[in-house]
């Protein structure tokens, strides 16, 4: 079942959704049709667009909106919307009816089955290896935040007088599963030697929680909801860590628990537009900053020894030295973080976060 069924049609209404929006109890068949046509006409006018997918719905009979679903939104639309105006003509011209066209930018063009593949079809019609096409398109999926990846290349493999079949896989890629959420593109590339035809599934994770996890869900609510503890599970990492007596180190994870998020950079933002995940100890207090809220509170404590005229001065002067050598240790610290920070290039880590606030709170119970 997982070879012969199409990812996308066996999970209609489960976890994708119908690509052609539209009833009709008369003109059925010549709207498939008129479909199909739309499809295959954008296909030629945009074969340098990236068009990830095409969705249309019909409003009545006379209107049609086609939405544009591209990784290069610029390029679809022109100088000035010439071409996406030049589109919308040639649609009217073709089905005789009012089209509104709409371009929607694909976010994550890495992890889009469709992409991938008529990029390795592009690198194959360049004469790029098809191994080194496949592989890198997998890994490329992988760092993006895929859960898995599956490759597969058919036809004359390398100028071969005999056509053969290669695939590649990496993580996990369940066809037989309802709720996973497998994105399928296919490309054809027409090379020197023939056409060699390209697949590839992308699994994004589980889109439906499974009954167990939905259970515990629902008990979990219920005991917070009667003022219980929660009963929820802790995930099998949490648990094996607990069990083995290991300090949480903070790392951010993403992608299954299988890659980790590049943490940190402050205002540098990462190739390709990805977003940065910060990570590290909340506010960074700098040297002047702690400088005047030591000279603040010193004031203020020794205005409320002044008021108090049962402290005795010796008593007085012992605790405004020892305030005063609190918070010097705190400055030291926070500015000896500072100067490894700029060395590194990095913020301020959970651990070394962790040891200035230890310090602060020694500092405010002296």
């Amino acid at each position: 079942m997982g070879q012969k069924i199409h990812p996308y049609g066996l999970r209609l209404g489960i976890v994708t959704d119908w690509k052609s929006r539209w009833y009709s109890e008369t003109n059925y068949a010549a709207q498939v049709l008129e479909d199909s046509e739309i499809r295959d006409m954008l296909g030629r006018e945009l074969t340098r667009g990236a068009v990830s997918r095409i969705e249309i719905e019909r409003i009545g009979d006379k209107k049609v909106q086609v939405d544009i679903h591209t990784a290069r939104p610029g390029v679809v639309i022109g100088r000035g919307g010439s071409e996406v105006e030049r589109i919308r003509q040639l649609l009217e011209k073709l089905t005789d009816r009012v089209i509104k066209v709409n371009v929607i930018e694909v976010t994550d063009p890495e992890t889009d089955a469709q992409l991938l593949a008529r990029g390795i079809a592009d690198q194959l019609q360049g004469r790029v290896s098809f191994r080194r096409a496949m592989k890198r398109a997998v890994q490329t999926a992988m760092k993006a935040g895929a859960q898995g990846v599956r490759v597969q290349a058919s036809g004359r493999l390398g100028g071969a007088d005999m056509g053969r079949r290669e695939w590649y896989r990496e993580g996990r890629v369940p066809l037989h599963t309802l709720r996973a959420d497998i994105d399928y593109g296919a490309a054809t590339a027409i090379t020197s030697v023939g056409a060699i035809g390209v697949k590839v599934h992308v699994y994004k994770g589980d889109v439906v929680p499974s009954l167990s996890a939905t259970r515990e869900k629902i008990a979990a609510e219920a005991a917070l909801a009667t003022g219980g503890p929660s009963a929820r599970r802790a995930p099998a990492k949490a648990r094996a860590e607990a069990s083995a007596g290991e300090r949480r180190t903070g790392l951010i994870e993403a992608g299954g628990g299988k890659r980790l998020v590049e943490a940190g950079g402050g205002k540098r933002q990462a190739e390709g537009g990805k977003r940065l995940i910060e990570a590290g100890g909340g506010k960074r207090v700098d040297t002047g900053t702690a400088r005047e809220e030591f000279e603040e509170a010193r004031s203020d404590a020794a205005e409320t020894l002044e008021v108090k005229s049962d402290v005795a001065p010796e008593t007085a002067d012992a605790v405004v030295e020892a305030v005063v050598e609190a918070v010097e240790e705190v400055a030291t610290v926070v500015a000896a973080t500072e100067a490894v920070a700029e060395v590194v290039e990095e913020p301020v880590t959970e651990a070394v976060a962790d040891v200035v606030e230890d310090v602060v709170d020694t500092g405010e119970k002296e």
